[in-house]
């Protein structure tokens, strides 16, 4: 049993963000969803976007692209938010175009180059791994690592929303 565990792919969901491609293990994503009607949040970082009401269910959601200090892009009919769910709390991440689903075996994953930590990017602190898949590499994030900094404004956003909805 446990060799097989070894052997095993892990499936990524893939997504363009300038023109890196990074990948998210599907185990985080709950489901990807058109972009919808955000409810801006006043005094936030510039990549929290806001609220997004989905099913009832209040979920803050962050532009990937933003979050890396990348050039902010404009929205179009490609835009989608992959709601993923991380230590049960519940995150959208807006992200320019889904890419595909790959698997990729462990023997195909190289961890992160360590560059000089004041040299890192603000997207390499997130990564926690490259994936070779065919001719291509992908950045494989650690949403944990991700979304750190901002978990505690993120669990009080969703939690002062959800406490609304039980007040009404």
């Amino acid at each position: 049993m446990e060799e097989q565990k070894e052997v095993k792919k892990q499936k990524y969901v893939t997504f363009m963000s300038g023109k890196e491609c990074f990948g998210l293990k599907i185990e985080y994503v709950n489901e990807i969803i058109v972009l919808q009607e955000i409810t801006v949040i006043p005094e936030t970082e510039d990549y929290i976007k806001g609220l997004i009401n989905l099913r009832g269910k209040i979920i803050p959601v962050i532009d990937v692209r933003l979050r890396f200090r990348q050039e902010p892009f404009e929205y179009n009919d490609r835009t989608c938010i992959i709601v993923i769910n991380v230590n049960s709390t519940v995150v959208g991440l807006i992200v320019e175009k889904i890419a595909e689903v790959v698997e990729i075996s462990e023997e195909n994953l190289m961890p992160s180059p360590t560059i000089a930590k004041q040299v890192k990017s603000q997207q390499d602190r997130y990564v926690y791994a490259i994936g070779k898949v065919g001719d291509s590499v992908k950045l494989l994030l650690d949403p944990d690592k991700l979304l750190h900094d901002d978990m505690v404004i993120l669990e009080q956003v969703s939690g002062e929303s959800e406490a609304d909805d039980t007040e009404e």
